[in-house]
């Protein structure tokens, strides 16, 4: 029976009163996984816990857990943002955990990505990995049946938006998806390779493409904690998701445009020809007030839509850092470094969420400097 490695991603954001029960739940999965016999490989379990800039007492929690993985043999790292980034920038930061693996040494076969909050079933990682090995696909991914206990409104906008995106996109997502899957590492480096800052990782999941199996799964509500998304939240998500993914209101744009322009000419032949045959005619002042009102709105809506792609590239041109990592147990070199009492927070540079081509472009940068360096000393 071979063995293969599983890395658990796990984006948290004050989830102090439940990632300690989270972490007992997987590992009940691992271990019934490991023992039942049924399946083809043995799996080995290893954590990633990002630490989303919590500002209650997760940090801590998750570093209680590195101290008992220790000493039960179980990889537990964690990463630590200076503020809270975002989920979309958590999952970055395992992914690229994951991807890079331990230097020497080779990165984690298969990677999970889950919610801390229990919201997404540990037992279905068991579903997964049957699925994978029976079906030899890339990922396994989960999709909600229902949304039980969910406000009928935000239910029906996601329904609505989930249409909106596989109508208009050149991607289809399922509706009901999430984030909980399992990737192999083909996949997982895929994602980790793509350097973007405006992050929508269920369009980057179908984006990337890969063969997908799905589990189903119905809707379970937070045991404990709130949920930090609201109404707003979502709608601004869900705009940034769309826009990512489409040209198509821009499309839209260049049609209206198109339209208003042959309404305008032929407007204006109509008056053309009423002038020399009927006489010259006096203009109504109110139905100039509203043609200047109404193209008025038009245009500053144009703008503004043109806008919202703009303000994405000028963005992706600054080249930030997805999130920038504060402490850390992970070195350099993708190992665990043990804690140790009174030491200062342990923090390792350079990781601070680029994208590889811009890795390759600094490293560039710093190569030509030293060959500079080396002309101008010789000289």
């Amino acid at each position: 029976m071979d063995s293969k490695r599983i890395d658990i991603i796990v984006p948290c954001y004050n989830e102090e009163p439940i990632i300690e029960e989270f972490f007992e739940n997987v590992q009940a999965v691992a271990k019934q996984i490991n023992e039942s016999g049924d399946f083809a490989n043995s799996y080995d379990f290893s954590y990633i816990f990002i630490d989303d800039g919590s500002t209650d007492g997760t940090l801590e929690q998750i570093k209680l857990l590195a101290d008992r993985g220790v000493e039960d043999l179980t990889a537990v790292k964690y990463i630590s943002f200076s503020r809270n980034f975002g989920k979309e920038a958590a999952m970055y930061a395992g992914i690229k955990a994951s991807a890079k693996g331990p230097e020497g040494g080779s990165p984690s076969d298969l990677a999970v990505i889950i919610d801390a909050d229990l919201q997404h079933p540990p037992q279905l990682i068991a579903e997964m990995l049957h699925k994978m090995e029976e079906t030899g696909c890339d990922t396994v991914a989960a999709r909600r049946v229902n949304r039980k206990g969910e406000p009928k409104l935000r239910s029906a906008f996601a329904r609505c938006f989930y249409k909106i995106m596989n109508r208009y996109c050149d991607i289809e997502i399922a509706d009901g998806a999430v984030d909980f899957r399992l990737m192999n590492h083909a996949m997982v480096q895929a994602i980790a390779d793509m350097p973007e800052t405006q992050r929508f990782s269920k369009g980057l999941f179908a984006w990337v493409g890969f063969n997908t199996e799905w589990v189903e799964f119905e809707n379970v509500k937070r045991i404990a904690g709130e949920s930090k998304w609201s109404v707003w939240r979502l709608t601004k998500y869900a705009i940034d998701g769309f826009i990512d993914f489409a040209d198509s209101p821009l499309k839209f744009v260049g049609a209206f445009g198109g339209v208003i322009a042959v309404g305008s000419a032929i407007y204006l032949i109509v008056e053309v020809v009423k002038v020399l045959v009927m006489g010259k005619d006096t203009p109504g002042y109110a139905s100039t007030i509203c043609l200047i009102l109404f193209f008025g709105g038009m245009i500053i809506l144009i703008l503004g839509v043109i806008g919202e792609y703009i303000g994405r590239m000028y963005m992706e041109t600054k080249r930030r850092p997805v999130y920038i990592k504060r402490e850390s147990n992970i070195d350099s070199e993708g190992k665990i470094v043990p804690e140790i009492k009174g030491a200062p927070k342990r923090t390792f540079s350079p990781d601070i969420g680029i994208g590889a081509d811009t890795e390759i472009a600094l490293e560039n940068n710093a190569a030509d400097n030293e060959d500079e360096t080396e002309e101008s000393i010789s000289e």
